[in-house]
């Protein structure tokens, strides 16, 4: 990838997390739709490269803060594929709770942010900073309520019943910040 290409897509990126934030303050269901979209996406490309291609996992190491980089080129290297594919079924079970109800999705959100926050210091390899405003967009929708899995809401958006109150264990908690 050429110098050009990289900086158009930094800039797309940090476009892409700067709409997560505007989507999520509009709309809580696209906001968290996209979050499971990420998380999924990230899961199945870091454990495909894991195991095809994990020497490429080293290239972040010229690009990152010193102890991240130091750490990339000592233990990480020499596990490349157990720790990427333990990150990725991380990033799987964070879009799998998101996808979920109640607290579940307030454990994925939390997750997403700590995650987000602990990948910014590989630097610009990991789209910095689009890392920390996608963190931000999580946070977005961490002060609502989600008495209903993704798939509920997707079902009653799809219905054209999205918006109505819904009861459930968190609908009295947050409950002026619930958006559909």
């Amino acid at each position: 990838m050429t110098a050009t290409q990289m900086f158009y897509a930094h800039m797309i990126s940090i476009a892409v997390a700067t709409s997560m934030v505007l989507v999520g303050w509009r709309s809580r269901l696209a906001g968290r739709l996209f979050f499971v979209l990420l998380f999924l996406w990230a899961s199945q490309v870091n454990l495909r490269m894991a195991l095809t291609n994990p020497g490429v996992y080293l290239g972040y190491a010229p690009l990152a803060i010193p102890v991240y980089r130091d750490f990339i080129l000592g233990f990480f290297a020499a596990h490349i594929t157990a720790i990427v594919a333990t990150i990725a079924a991380g990033q799987l079970a964070i879009a799998l709770l998101i996808a979920g109800s109640g607290r579940a999705v307030e454990f994925g959100l939390a997750g997403a942010i700590f995650f987000l926050i602990a990948i910014a210091p590989l630097g610009v390899g990991a789209g910095f900073p689009t890392t920390l405003i996608m963190a931000w967009a999580a946070g977005v929708l961490l002060t609502s309520a989600y008495p209903m899995s993704l798939p509920s809401d997707l079902l009653h958006w799809w219905r054209g019943d999205a918006g109505r109150r819904r009861p459930g264990p968190h609908s009295s908690r947050r409950a002026g910040r619930h958006f559909a």
